[in-house]
């Protein structure tokens, strides 16, 4: 990741010249940084010993890959990496190519403070190198929320976001058990088949296929490895594409709900009013009011469900 010690890239750690990954600042603010993130890196790039320069927090918003610290976690589109200040790791992409996160760093000082009012510990130290993606922590529009508010409002934003984090470590956040080596390659071939597929109709028995195991030991290791079973993933894609449609497009949204792989519209209203808590009509009127004349494109969110 780019160099923490450079104020004007707020990437998640210092990496080598030569391979670092593209971070644009989104904001900044006093003990705090966002950036976009995003990685080219694949299978055959020499993967480098990085350094996280200061607590980090990142969403994981497209691809898969694996983070090595003193924890080994397969990270994939709604899970969080948490790196401790000062720790050293390194980010593979040993089955695929490229990832974007939301990546959020606090200074230690600043995180201490939030730490010590959330767990009641200032020398709080992740105990994982992954958070499993979870309603709790899908934020409707959570990247639009760093992306459009302002000043106040958007430092309120980043604390809440960690208090957030911190409060689901505190109270006991699913286990994820490392996969194999050889299991890690089997789920990271069925993220990127239904990161690729999720339009179609899946089911166990051919995801199970993709993977190359019996559909028990298929959804055993995946929830095992994930925290989320893989129909909650596939939900998951399906959603964060609907919701960038109903964005960028004025295409009907029984239009989007059956492009996205949804079988009726009911089911897909239902679902996305108790995810984001509004209509899909109502989340397109907002996400156009919150639009800004210099907008070029839309990026979704990731969003997930458990």
């Amino acid at each position: 990741m780019p160099n923490g010690n450079d104020p004007n890239r707020a990437g998640m750690s210092e990496r080598p010249p030569g391979g670092a990954p593209a971070a644009r600042l989104i904001a900044a603010g006093p003990g705090w940084q966002v950036s976009d993130v995003v990685c080219r890196l694949g299978p055959r790039d020499r993967p480098f010993e990085e350094r996280h320069a200061e607590v980090s927090i990142a969403l994981v918003l497209e691809g898969s890959f694996q983070y090595r610290s003193d924890r080994t976690a397969l990270l994939y589109p709604g899970a969080f990496l948490l790196g401790n200040a000062g720790a050293c790791f390194v980010c593979g992409h040993e089955h695929g190519v490229g990832d974007r996160c939301l990546a959020l760093r606090l200074a230690p000082d600043f995180f201490a403070e939030i730490a010590a009012s959330t767990v009641g510990s200032s020398r709080f130290r992740f105990p994982a190198a992954m958070l499993p993606a979870s309603r709790k922590l899908a934020l409707p529009r959570i990247e639009s929320e760093a992306r459009r508010r302002q000043g106040l409002a958007r430092e309120e934003w980043v604390i809440g976001l960690a208090e957030a984090v911190l409060a689901t470590l505190a109270g006991g956040a699913r286990g994820i058990i490392e996969p194999s080596a050889r299991d890690r390659q089997r789920i990271s071939d069925v993220l990127r088949h239904i990161e690729e597929n999720c339009e179609e109709k899946l089911d166990l028995s051919g995801l199970a296929r993709v993977a190359r195991m019996s559909r028990y030991h298929f959804l055993r290791t995946f929830r095992r490895a994930l925290g989320l079973t893989p129909y909650q993933f596939v939900l998951s894609v399906r959603m964060r594409r609907a919701a960038a449609r109903l964005w960028a497009s004025s295409a009907p949204i029984a239009t989007i709900a059956f492009e996205a792989g949804f079988g009726d519209l009911s089911t897909f209203n239902a679902r996305f009013r108790d995810l984001f808590g509004k209509s899909p009509s109502a989340f397109r009127r907002s996400g156009q009011a919150d639009q800004s004349p210099r907008r070029s494109r839309v990026r979704a969110s990731t969003f997930v469900s458990s």
